[in-house]
Formats: structure tokens, C-alpha cells, sequence
């Protein structure tokens, strides 16, 4: 594969670009997608309470996969691996992405500090924990196992945990900062 600056030399600007990077081809797609939403009639607020955050594993051993910590409070989806990882008021939690009602996708909405569902309107607090009377789910987010590992925390895809079924092992997925 050839640098892009030989790319960059051979290729007039309107004949040849260099196609943007993954990241910034999310952000631009957001950004659209939350631009045509609020043209249509959705709320500005509404339309752009999407995750902005993704991340992806820095390191992955079979069903164990690395991530960076977060260096503030918020959300961070990696929609590969299908989770969502959360700093919170000095904790860490990995969470499946999917309500736990219908595995509708979750999204983050950073003016309300909460998950919601847009399929039946079921919130969840940043922990996890449901919002009673928010909408149709009936317990709390699923959680991943999470623990420390030097500077980054591993998440176990394998190992979830409801914590309606095994509720000490969901209290306990969790990592202290």
C-alpha cells in the first residue's frame, strides 16, 4: 500500500481524494443524519442526543477484549462488539448495547444523563438501573464482566449478567476508579 502523500502527488483534488477516516466518516454521517432529522421535524435536542462517542478494543484475546479508560464521565458505544462503556461518578461498566425489553439498541442522551430506548421509551440510568414507569422493560441493563488490567480495563463478552437472575454478580460488574 503506498503512502498518501504518493497518493496525494499522482491525484488532481477533484479527480482522486483520500477517502476520510472510519471516525470522521461516523461523525459526518451523525451529523447528517441529525440535520435531516431536525428538517423534518424533530427536536434539535432530540435529534442530536445520539452517542457521539465510539471506541474500539485496543487489544482482543478470544472473548476478552481491552479498552482505554475513559478520562471523563460519559458514554462510549462499540457497536462491533455490540457494548456500551460508561464512566460514572468513579466507576466503570460495560453494558450490553441491546435493551434488555427487545434488544432494541440503546442511545445515550447526554442532556437527560440517561440511556433510553426508542422503541418503547424504558430509561436507564447511567449504573444501569431502570427508571421505573419510563416504559416497557422490566429490570435494569445487562452488564458485562469488567475488570482492571494495568492502565485499561478487559471486558468478557461471554459472561453477562441480568440482574434479575444474578443479581450479586451484576452488582458486582464493576470496576472503582
Amino acid at each position: 500500500m503506498r503512502p498518501e502523500s504518493d497518493i496525494r502527488e499522482k491525484c488532481d483534488a477533484a479527480d482522486c481524494a483520500v477517502p476520510p477516516s472510519r471516525r470522521q466518516f461516523l461523525g459526518d454521517a451523525f451529523l447528517s443524519v441529525a440535520s435531516a432529522l431536525v428538517a423534518v421535524g424533530m427536536s434539535k435536542t432530540a435529534a442530536f442526543a445520539m452517542p457521539l462517542e465510539f471506541t474500539t478494543a485496543t487489544r482482543v484475546n478470544g472473548t476478552r477484549h481491552s479498552y482505554a479508560i475513559p478520562s471523563v464521565d460519559g458514554a462510549q458505544f462499540d457497536r462491533d462488539n455490540e457494548l456500551i462503556l460508561v464512566r460514572w461518578q468513579s466507576s466503570l461498566y460495560a453494558f450490553n448495547l441491546a435493551c434488555p425489553h427487545q434488544n432494541t439498541a440503546l442511545k445515550w442522551s447526554e442532556s437527560d444523563r440517561r440511556f433510553q430506548c426508542p422503541k418503547h421509551h424504558s430509561e436507564f440510568t447511567p449504573d444501569g438501573t431502570y427508571v421505573p414507569d419510563s416504559g416497557r422493560a422490566t429490570r435494569n441493563m445487562d452488564r458485562l464482566a469488567i475488570t482492571r488490567d494495568g492502565a485499561g480495563v478487559t471486558v468478557d463478552l461471554d459472561k453477562l449478567y441480568q440482574e434479575d437472575t444474578d443479581g450479586a454478580a451484576w452488582a458486582a460488574a464493576v470496576v472503582k476508579l
